[in-house]
């Protein structure tokens, strides 16, 4: 990089100092903003009008953590970006926004000018729904919203159709369900299961990850030593599941048990979404179900776990109080969805009851390291649809080695469903329906950050989908470009936004 281009890139704070002093010289200040993954002739040509607009043009990015355009986005890191647009003469200063939106940098270094592309200018076309608030903060800082008229071009075409993010099988597909259907209509659809009303019950989990260190290997035992370096707690289990529902669906009441002892409700309710009604009944004597995960700093493997758990059924009175309330609430839902992870909430009681009474029912019942071949989707005796992971599948067709999609079609007939959708990690999903047949649907990732969270968002969406009559092959899409932003998030960290989903569909499909 050399000096002249060095000399452009500025931090936000040194900038506005720089500013400040233009102004003083009257100078009018223009500010474009952008991920410019990729510079091309429209970011060109968009740069060119908006200096017309002033005298001193200023380009910023997006820091790479808040880039949420999907799996492999962005292409190049912040460095080589900042370093592409400095490189270009029509600009005169760039900087690294450390922060989702445009909004807290255009308040601190006051551009005269704030230009967007003439795209921008049908606002409610705006998924974001943030270029009204960066027009209220450039009006605050005494500025004005500029729209550049010119031909647009597409970087995520570009990317797509050109730098071989896909493998040819993925390509295929999505040029396929383009064909099928239109991004305003996909949008459409996931806008509108926002009048869902939705009751999401299942087991509360609470997700801790103990970050260490590695130091070496014990000199008396046979140990690899790690230091302890820092925790963070997440809402896991139903809670993660009604987070993503809520992204989605406006109205979602969560029914779970919590221990009486240790209930971690404050800190639950702190992280449920606001539109999310909690109703918790709790179990005497004992603490909410904690799951503790040792995890190696720099790789985020997981090292070590201990569960502080007690996983045979609720007790017979809180069983009974659990279905008083089902009874008089359950027939007010659009769609019952069940997270059961096998930890004590879903007994044969409470499973009959949802059963006979949900007007549409989801389910996902998981295997993990406490229930290993007991907790199995097998238990319910009707579902409308069923969403497992490949090996949850197996452990219920009791078949380790079987076709796939035989396997889908002899649990469904179990089940009396009418659909059935397996996950299988890096090779998609399948989803079979008497109707429909097979879909099969590519993995959008191949980098996972952790799995940890992906079914649990990959069923939360699928669910509300199939409950508004989505066709098959538009809910396996949308479920895996779900669990495909869901592996790029540690454990459950935040869910899977509505926003980002949609903009990630839309990448995918131009």
């Amino acid at each position: 990089m050399n000096q002249k281009v060095r000399n452009k890139i500025k931090t936000p704070d040194a900038l506005a100092r720089t500013i400040a002093t233009l102004k003083k010289k009257d100078k009018k200040v223009v500010l474009c903003h952008g991920v410019f993954d990729i510079v091309h002739v429209g970011h060109i040509r968009h740069f060119s009008l908006a200096k017309k607009e002033g005298d001193i043009l200023i380009v910023s990015t997006t820091k790479d953590r808040y880039v949420k355009r999907g799996p492999g986005r962005p292409v190049f890191n912040e460095r080589l970006r900042i370093e592409m647009l400095a490189s270009l003469d029509i600009v005169d200063y760039v900087s690294v926004v450390d922060s989702p939106t445009a909004i807290d940098f255009i308040k601190m270094i006051k551009p005269d000018v704030y230009a967007k592309g003439v795209e921008y200018k049908a606002k409610d076309k705006d998924v974001t729904g943030k270029i009204y608030d960066e027009e209220e903060a450039i009006k605050f800082v005494g500025g004005r919203l500029a729209f550049t008229d010119d031909v647009t071009f597409s970087s995520s075409s570009i990317i797509n159709g050109h730098l071989d993010v896909f493998p040819p099988r993925t390509v295929k597909y999505l040029r396929a369900i383009t064909k099928r259907y239109s991004i305003d209509s996909i949008v459409s659809s996931i806008n509108n299961l926002k009048k869902l009303k939705t009751l999401v019950i299942g087991d509360a989990i609470i997700d801790e990850y103990h970050y260490c260190l590695p130091m070496g290997k014990s000199s008396k035992a046979e140990l690899v030593v790690n230091r302890y370096d820092s925790e963070e707690i997440f809402a896991g289990g139903a809670m993660a599941t009604a987070n993503n529902v809520a992204s989605v669906c406006d109205h979602v009441d969560l029914l779970t048990v919590l221990g009486e002892k240790e209930t971690f409700q404050d800190f639950i309710q702190s992280k449920l979404s606001p539109n999310i009604n909690p109703i918790f009944f709790y179990r005497k004597k004992l603490g909410t179900t904690v799951k503790r995960r040792y995890v190696s700093k720099w790789s985020n493997q997981k090292l070590f776990e201990i569960c502080f758990i007690k996983d045979d059924d609720i007790e017979t009175r809180e069983e009974t109080r659990v279905l008083k309330h089902l009874e008089k609430i359950i027939g007010q839902y659009d769609a019952v969805i069940v997270s059961d992870f096998g930890h004590g909430l879903m007994t044969k009681k409470i499973v009959e009851l949802i059963t006979a009474k949900a007007k549409y029912l989801a389910v996902n019942a998981q295997t993990n390291g406490a229930n290993a071949g007991f907790n199995l989707v097998t238990k319910y005796p009707r579902a409308n649809c069923v969403c497992i992971d490949e090996m949850e599948l197996r452990f219920a067709a009791h078949d380790k080695f079987g076709d796939i999609r035989e396997l889908s079609k002899n649990i469904l007939q179990k089940v009396g469903c009418e659909h059935i959708i397996a996950t299988r990690g890096p090779y998609g999903s399948i989803c079979y329906s008497k109707d429909h047949g097979y879909h099969e649907t590519p993995a959008f990732s191949s980098n996972v950050v952790d799995a940890i969270g992906a079914g649990d968002a990959f069923f939360a969406f699928v669910a509300p989908c199939f409950a508004a009559g989505m066709s098959q092959d538009l809910v396996s899409f949308i479920g895996n470009a779900a669990g495909s932003l869901a592996v790029q998030i540690v454990c459950n960290r935040e869910p899977v936004h509505s926003v980002d989903l949609i903009k990630f569909i839309t990448r995918l499909l131009k």
